[in-house]
């Protein structure tokens, strides 16, 4: 479909990453309007035409200084509305990294299925189709939508890192614990492939409870000598991961990589990353490092690109539109 046809936003927070997304597909984005009123309410409204075409929208849904989550959310349901009301002829969401969506079943009596509810707001506004970047549970997330979804995965893009890092170390993928073997088997099958050589999986024996990660500090696999990625969807205070870390380094592990598709840094961060026991700590640019001390990033974080990733997805929806 002809490029007029097709509309990208991406709201303020994510406009740096929305036109690096654009830039891939021979775009720019389209402008909008947003404003904030003294008594904490906003708008957001599109200054462009959006009659019968096909709009998408970018915006991650992270916290940062001076706006929550919540406030995020909200803007981005308020213009999905506001888009639709406006006559678009359709609307895809794209948020790389989309909030709530750990809290996907119940553990405890009366809890929240957060992630369920989030959809449904979604699809009350009039959302056409939700796309996403390695969300915790894959198939919570499909389930929680009843529009079209779109899970995308950042495991090529971290394994064409690590081709080059890895060279001719024997090496394990790791996963911190056993909710994320499937993905720690799916990342090491596309490193192998891109290797030629097969990579061996471990698993960290973990528990938690109220938050307070536990569990004995076993490793189901071999690390001695070996170089140990670990892997998960996301490093918050970097407990888990570092607890990982420590643990193939008394183990014997030559090298120690911490690598996350998203980097939400909450509080503890700062303090378990600059932990001797990580070498290299990976991840995306879904989520800018804004919490995380700028000496952590220089000297222990690299960060890869998915814009193109994003980019070259919206370019097929709009060819098949």
């Amino acid at each position: 479909m002809a490029a007029t046809k097709n509309l990208i936003f991406a709201l303020d927070s994510s406009k740096g990453f929305g036109s690096t997304v654009a830039e891939v597909v021979g775009m720019t984005l389209s402008a909008h309007e947003e404003r904030d009123f003294p008594g904490g309410e906003h708008k957001t409204r599109s200054l462009v035409e959006v009659l019968g075409k096909h709009a998408f929208i970018i915006h991650s849904l992270y916290r940062e200084p001076g706006r929550t989550v919540n406030d995020k959310l909200c803007r981005l349901l308020f213009f999905i509305g506001s888009l639709k009301d406006a006559g678009a002829s359709e609307v895809t969401v794209i948020a790389p990294y989309l909030c709530y969506s750990r809290k996907d079943k119940k553990t405890k009596p009366y809890d929240p299925i957060t992630t369920n509810y989030v959809a449904r707001l979604f699809e009350a506004m009039g959302a056409d189709r939700f796309v996403t970047l390695d969300v915790h549970n894959v198939q919570a997330f499909e389930n929680a939508f009843r529009i079209p979804t779109i899970h995308l995965e950042a495991k090529a893009a971290m394994a064409s890192y690590f081709v080059t890092s890895i060279k001719n170390r024997e090496t394990v993928v790791l996963s911190p614990d056993i909710g994320g073997v499937k993905r720690a088997m799916g990342f090491a099958e596309v490193l192998g492939n891109k290797l030629k050589k097969s990579i061996s999986v471990a698993v960290m024996h973990k528990t938690r409870s109220e938050g307070v990660v536990g569990g004995t500090e076993q490793i189901f696999g071999n690390v001695h000598g070996k170089m140990v990625i670990i892997l998960d969807d996301l490093i918050s205070s970097g407990t888990t991961l570092l607890r990982a870390a420590k643990s193939c380094k008394k183990a014997g592990a030559n090298k120690v990589y911490a690598a996350a598709t998203h980097g939400v840094f909450s509080n503890g961060a700062n303090t378990s990353l600059i932990d001797p026991a990580f070498d290299k700590i990976i991840i995306t640019n879904s989520i800018p490092p804004l919490c995380l001390e700028q000496e952590i990033v220089e000297q222990k974080v690299n960060i890869l690109d998915v814009a193109p990733l994003i980019g070259n997805l919206i370019g097929e929806l709009m060819e098949n539109s």
